[in-house]
């Protein structure tokens, strides 16, 4: 029987949990996430800026691969300044492809030690993968190829999953999940093969929703990350909370949005009791006080 998500995630309430302290006085853990999708100029594209003419579906969609690609060219390398100036790690999402269509960006995130994250093989909804183990595999395969290790690590495109996917996971040896966006504490996910570690992402602090859906000025990025790093920073002297910042190269690496991301990391930087971590770390940081 295949088990869905209130079968596979027990009900906890925040205010009836034991108390998690980080080590050294912590009380928040802080990870970015990196976004790296490879989108097929032959299909549909995964989101649009700019609508289609007269409503109808045109390929090749030039103009809206286009601004994904600008991503890829552009403002991925403003997202590595960034980070690799401040010391700061990242954790890079990536479809499998990138290692082999764009190795000279994937290079670049291992040189600078970031920690790669599986994210499919391509960019497309994980209902339309026709096998989902082998995709897994190929992923991770292109992963160990390009990095020497595989991911411990998995995302789906536009997080989405079929009821089997996180015992496919399991099985192919991932560790930790960021495709439940529901709390801000890690917690496990049960599946066939032993549990998965959910590592708390976003779909709030995340540019696509803020920037591509809901049309917000730049500046709302900056705001909204700031506030929500408030709020967990208090709670977090009682017990620890984890805090995920998600971004995308085509869209917060652009010339009118990217100083907001930088101040971002310039405000948390200056905390002495914040943890900057990657999703490993979080993961394994989880499960050695659980």
């Amino acid at each position: 029987m295949v088990m869905k998500p209130r079968d596979r995630i027990d009900y906890s309430a925040m205010v009836d949990r034991e108390t998690l302290k980080l080590p050294d006085g912590k009380r928040i853990a802080v990870w970015v996430i990196v976004n790296i999708e490879n989108w097929d100029v032959e299909k549909p594209m995964a989101r649009t800026v700019l609508p289609p003419p007269g409503g109808q579906v045109h390929l090749p969609d030039i103009p809206n691969w286009s601004w994904q690609e600008y991503g890829m060219r552009v403002g991925f390398w403003r997202f590595h300044e960034a980070l690799t100036s401040r010391g700061i790690p990242a954790t890079l999402s990536l479809n499998g492809s990138v290692c082999t269509q764009y190795p000279r960006l994937a290079q670049a995130a291992h040189d600078a030690g970031w920690e790669f994250l599986g994210h499919a093989y391509h960019q497309r909804p994980t209902h339309l993968i026709e096998d989902q183990p082998a995709d897994i595999k190929a992923t991770m395969d292109a992963i160990e190829k390009f990095t020497g290790k595989p991911p411990r690590g998995w995302m789906g495109p536009g997080l989405t999953e079929t009821f089997e996917t996180p015992d496919y996971l399991k099985e192919a040896g991932i560790e930790y999940v960021a495709d439940f966006p529901m709390d801000d504490q890690p917690f496990e996910v049960k599946t066939e093969h032993g549990p998965l570690v959910s590592v708390p992402y976003t779909v709030e602090l995340n540019d696509i929703p803020m920037m591509v859906v809901q049309h917000h000025k730049a500046e709302e990025f900056y705001d909204r990350c700031m506030d929500n790093f408030e709020r967990l920073y208090q709670e977090g002297e009682d017990s620890a909370r984890v805090m995920a910042i998600a971004v995308h190269p085509y869209i917060s690496g652009t010339p009118f949005r990217i100083k907001y991301f930088e101040k971002v990391l310039d405000e948390i930087s200056k905390y002495d009791d914040v943890a900057l971590w990657t999703g490993g770390q979080v993961s394994d940081w989880y499960k050695s006080v659980t």
